[in-house]
């Protein structure tokens, strides 16, 4: 890795170069070990140096928002992960437009949206993740998604080069974006289409969303949010509850007893921990329902 920090410097001078870095810091599951290099940019210049570089040279490179979607080995992730939090500039636009960097967190997209009087981006106010990695995956919640805003983003290709995608040519789906398709594409800013509204009504509607969020999530406990897709016609978290598993353990991880759908780090668990209790309960759900549980936790 001598060579590829070295290189690093020479393109980059001033971004941060961490040797390994623990991930479970940066996950909100608070599980993973070790990253052989860690790189936190501060300018999209930074980020496209870096890219560039650890392309050229072949390096298994992992980029990371806020760490809210992912569970990470626990023997870590060999290569380099380019963490964007430090690209968190949100701007908007006189004609109703919101442009936030890939590092941005979600809350604060919708508070900055809420106080210029712009509708449409209240259901993200609570999910725990940053725009890069909400694009990447259409991340939704309460009837909303990415996929209903997001009208142009700027990404670097594999070779560090600028491109720009616009409406349709993001590929959204449910729980996904052309980016799945090219996980050596990197998002560094997205425009979101907004409406304007009544400040006052938009912040009483987050308000009224947190309130739900906090009466039925286990916000206490790191997770990684909902682990499962919504299968075709079910809820995930109902079957689990139904198949009897709430508040189940495999170490230190758990089915969250407030709500199925989550699972949760009681304090200390391992990858393997994790892994096992959702291969349980997918086990337990196929035999029970018939119903195949996939995955919404990237398995790094």
């Amino acid at each position: 890795m001598n060579a590829c920090k070295a290189a690093l410097r020479s393109a980059a001078p001033d971004i941060e170069i961490w040797e390994n870095e623990p991930m479970s810091r940066h996950t909100t599951f608070a599980i993973g070990g070790p990253a052989d290099l860690f790189l936190l940019p501060r300018t999209a210049q930074e980020l496209s140096a870096a890219v560039a570089v650890l392309r050229g040279m072949e390096v298994p490179t992992l980029l990371l928002g806020n760490g809210s979607n992912m569970l990470v080995r626990d023997t870590g992730v060999r290569g380099a992960v380019i963490c964007t939090a430090e690209l968190d500039d949100v701007r908007t636009g006189e004609d109703g437009t919101l442009t936030a960097c890939a590092g941005a967190l979600l809350s604060r997209v919708a508070r900055k949206a809420q106080r210029a009087g712009l509708t449409g981006v209240e259901f993200a106010g609570g999910i725990p993740g940053s725009v890069g990695g909400a694009v990447f995956m259409n991340a939704g919640a309460y009837d909303g998604q990415m996929a209903g805003i997001v009208c142009r983003t700027d990404y670097l290709d594999g070779k560090g080069e600028m491109h720009t995608l616009e409406g349709a040519a993001h590929g959204f789906d449910y729980r996904r974006s052309i980016f799945r398709d090219h996980p050596d594409w990197t998002v560094v800013r997205s425009t979101m289409q907004l409406a304007p509204g009544d400040p006052a009504a938009i912040l009483d509607k987050m308000t009224d969303l947190a309130q739900r969020r906090r009466d039925k999530q286990p916000l206490n406990y790191p997770s990684a949010g909902s682990t499962f897709k919504r299968p075709q016609g079910y809820f995930a978290g109902r079957l689990i509850e139904d198949a009897g598993l709430k508040g189940v353990s495999v170490g230190a991880a758990q089915v969250s007893e407030k709500h199925a759908g989550f699972l949760i780090n009681r304090g200390g668990a391992t990858c393997e921990d994790m892994l096992r209790l959702i291969a349980l309960v997918q086990k337990t759900v196929q035999e029970r329902f018939g119903v195949a549980l996939e995955c919404e936790v990237r398995i790094i």
